[in-house]
């Protein structure tokens, strides 16, 4: 039994060999830290990103997201893919060990008078591979890359999920102040072509006026029609998120409500931050794999060594087969070695091909990375100053509408340039809404392009 094991025990003393190219984390190529300028508002140091718990304090929302995450269709097909790729690191794994195999037998005859019996039980294994030069070893390398890198994946999905349906939430809730301010200028716009019509019929006002009174409601008429339509539409995307129908009672009560209940996320300093969001590990952990690959391809070039061996005991009576000199044992290494012809260098080749393109997407990870986060940054820096002279714009439209109106009424001023001020107040209200939107549609975006969720 001892002799039959010491061609398998050399080779495990000697499986020490490693063809696979030393990996060093290539050095990020973006800036060492997040821009600074006008557009930018001053960073602290300290940690960066959120929980996605902590940044949405909304209790609707939070309800939404928990929903999202249980349901998602795209979720739940990711996280198959990473039970896939991690049964498929265990099949590889198991390759570095020998499948041990228990065989038992008998067998019976007879010739003329005589019988002749035998039994047989054995204990061994077929064809295992004595790693010398770490082929097995890499392979096994690169499915745990991939699997890890399927993790980071499944995270990314996760996030964006999150992200996602909390934009959709909030874009709900614009849509539906949208309307609501549609419905508002349409009824006012009725009230003003009523009593142009009025003041047309006493010979007060002439045509003209009436009908630039009816471009108003008309306008507003069909803005009603397309945030219903718009609305509606939102509805159905916020229902395919969450993987289920949004209830009314779970809809979004107010855009203002949600710039309250959306946490600003801190960014920090560093770019390091970086290279901990989940499709850039992705992007290292597939970068690995490839290197992993690399030193497969190599070893392939060198001999394969396999060993079948099997102990045991046979005898004819089933009585003595496990005593007196029943035992027996066999062992039957075997080498392989391509002399011309075959696959592996082409195979090499193509594996340093594969590294190359990894580390390629590796770095464009990090520099997407890099320019969405500084987007975010100065989106944020300028948000704060656009929503507030926003705000300002409006009162300002709301006072000259309401000085212009009266001044038509009471005849001093022409309808036009009430007209006119009525349709600047509505674009106004408008724009404001966009701008409110806007906020907190980069804060989840902060959220998503950080990428430090727990």
């Amino acid at each position: 039994m001892t002799r039959a094991l010491l061609p398998l025990s050399a080779g495990l003393l000697l499986a020490g060999c490693n063809m696979a190219p030393d990996y060093v984390r290539p050095a990020p190529p973006v800036p060492a830290t997040l821009p600074t300028g006008e557009a930018y508002a001053a960073q602290a140091e300290g940690k960066a990103g959120l929980p996605w718990t902590v940044l949405v304090q909304d209790s609707k929302l939070k309800t939404v997201i928990d929903r999202a995450l249980a349901n998602n269709r795209d979720l739940r097909a990711t996280l198959a893919s990473v039970q896939s790729a991690r049964a498929q690191y265990k099949v590889q794994r198991a390759a570095q060990l020998p499948t041990l195999t228990a065989d038992a037998g008998a067998s019976f005859a007879r010739q003329n008078d005589a019988r002749q019996n035998s039994y047989s039980a054995d204990l061994g294994f077929s064809a295992f591979e004595i790693d010398l030069f770490g082929r097995v070893r890499n392979l096994t390398e690169s499915a745990l890359e991939t699997y890890l890198a399927t993790e980071e994946g499944a995270r990314s999905t996760r996030i964006t999920l999150i992200a996602e349906t909390a934009t959709a939430y909030a874009t709900l809730a614009a849509d539906q102040a949208l309307l609501a301010l549609a419905r508002q200028t349409q009824a006012s716009a009725q009230r003003t072509l009523d009593l142009t019509k009025s003041l047309n019929t006493a010979g007060l006002a002439g045509k003209l006026d009436v009908h630039q009174a009816e471009t108003t409601v008309e306008q507003a008429a069909s803005d009603v029609a397309a945030n219903i339509t718009q609305v509606a539409q939102d509805r159905n995307a916020l229902d395919l998120l969450a993987g289920a129908h949004v209830e009314d009672a779970l809809l979004p009560g107010s855009l203002d409500s949600l710039i309250a209940g959306v946490a600003k996320v801190p960014a920090g300093l560093s770019s390091d931050i970086l290279l901990q969001r989940p499709d850039v590990l992705q992007a290292e952990h597939q970068l690995k794999a490839a290197n992993a690959d690399i030193g497969a391809a190599r070893a392939a070039m060198f001999p394969k060594i396999s060993l079948t061996s099997a102990i045991g005991v046979a005898s004819s009576a089933l009585s003595s087969l496990f005593t007196g000199n029943a035992f027996t044992w066999s062992a039957s290494p075997s080498a392989s070695l391509p002399i011309f012809g075959g696959a592996n260098r082409g195979n090499l080749d193509y594996s340093k091909a594969q590294r190359d393109m990894y580390l390629a997407q590796y770095e464009q990870a990090i520099q997407t990375a890099f320019k969405e986060v500084s987007d975010g940054l100065a989106r944020e820096g300028t948000i704060d100053a656009q929503q507030a002279a926003q705000q300002r714009l409006v009162r300002a439209s709301s006072q000259a509408y309401d000085l212009s109106d009266q001044r038509y009424r009471a005849g001093i001023d022409t309808f036009l340039t009430a007209l006119t001020n009525q349709r600047t107040l509505y674009s106004a209200r408008q724009s404001a809404i966009a701008t409110d939107l806007a906020l907190v549609s980069n804060r989840i975006l902060l959220y998503r392009v950080i990428g430090a969720d727990q």
